[in-house]
């Protein structure tokens, strides 16, 4: 919602999961070669890989088109969702960004990021960029870090509704059902992406070892209920708090999607103001506030018990976002 919102602003940059199909091991090294970079965007990764087992709406390439370019054995990261999300012409924008990113030097990885992302707003004649990816807070800190002047955006949903959602996404039944198995050698997960300091360089250190040792075949998928993925999304919650919390207001805006729903013309305003006050622009605004529309809640249809069980596990997430239990 918030990428088409964006996507349609004539001076935004709308940057639909650009790190979520190339994946936050692109900060890995620390001066890589354009050359580099560009294997980064054009060839599929583990979690590409992982990524394209399941479909949906954020999945843009049509893979099922007899006369698309790739398939989803071979189609590159970046024209996953990034690139079609900005132009109908993605393939012939795929080759024209390919020589920009492989023409620059050694630098860091923000470094080859700013310049791509730069270039594209001039492309595009925007003079901002925003990228969301689903699922951010689980890399936040590392973002943060590279990129530190950034401004953070925040949007958050109803766990209980978001657990539901989730436990149909392939990757987050893969975190979870990957979370389970890890109990059974005795590292608890969960509590380590809550609470821990250094929760993105110890899950870059068990990448290697949970390929191996939790491997899709292994892993415990019909062990899977919706409160392992309430306790997912309030461990995100409490993660996100940890690294957010201390933002001062000119640098965080918590968006509350159910509001963006109510009211989407308030909502909408408030959002672009805090990316710039020079962007307001009431032909768009009104465009695009009727994006927004009220669901029906999947919480709702639950039977009793399952929604107390979900409710419980969602609890320390929901308290923190201050929602009615």
């Amino acid at each position: 919602m918030v990428s088409n919102i964006l996507n349609r602003h004539p001076r935004v940059l709308s940057l639909s999961e650009f790190i979520s199909y190339i994946g936050i091991r692109s900060f890995s090294r620390r001066r890589p070669t354009g050359n580099w970079m560009w294997n980064r965007y054009s060839r599929q990764q583990h979690r590409t890989r992982l990524m394209l087992r399941g479909r949906y709406e954020e999945l843009l390439y049509p893979l099922d088109d007899p006369l698309a370019r790739f398939s989803q054995h071979d189609v590159p990261p970046i024209l996953c969702a990034t690139l079609p999300h900005l132009t109908e012409r993605y393939e012939e924008l795929f080759d024209e960004i390919e020589p920009v990113v492989r023409d620059q030097p050694r630098q860091p990885p923000a470094g080859h990021f700013r310049h791509l992302l730069e270039w594209l707003c001039q492309r595009f004649g925007c003079t901002v960029w925003a990228e969301r990816s689903g699922g951010s807070l689980l890399f936040a800190s590392r973002l943060l870090h590279e990129f530190p002047d950034a401004r953070v955006i925040h949007v958050f949903r109803d766990g209980r509704e978001t657990a539901i959602s989730m436990s149909r996404h392939y990757l987050f039944r893969l975190i979870a059902a990957t979370m389970l198995a890890l109990r059974s050698f005795g590292f608890d997960a969960m509590t380590s992406l809550a609470r821990g300091k250094h929760w993105e360089r110890l899950s870059f250190r068990l990448e290697p070892l949970t390929r191996v040792l939790c491997t899709p075949e292994r892993l415990p998928w019909d062990s899977l209920t919706l409160p392992h993925f309430g306790m997912l999304w309030s461990a995100m919650i409490e993660r996100g708090n940890r690294m957010l919390g201390h933002l001062p207001t000119g640098r965080l805006l918590n968006v509350r999607f159910e509001d963006v729903q109510a009211v989407p013309d308030a909502q909408i305003r408030r959002l672009i103001r805090f990316i710039g006050s020079d962007l307001e622009d009431e032909a768009w605004l009104r465009e695009v506030s009727a994006i927004p529309r009220p669901a029906p809640s999947k919480f709702e249809k639950l039977g009793a018990v399952d929604r107390a069980a979900l409710a419980e596990a969602c609890r320390p997430g929901l308290e923190r976002l201050g929602y009615p239990l």
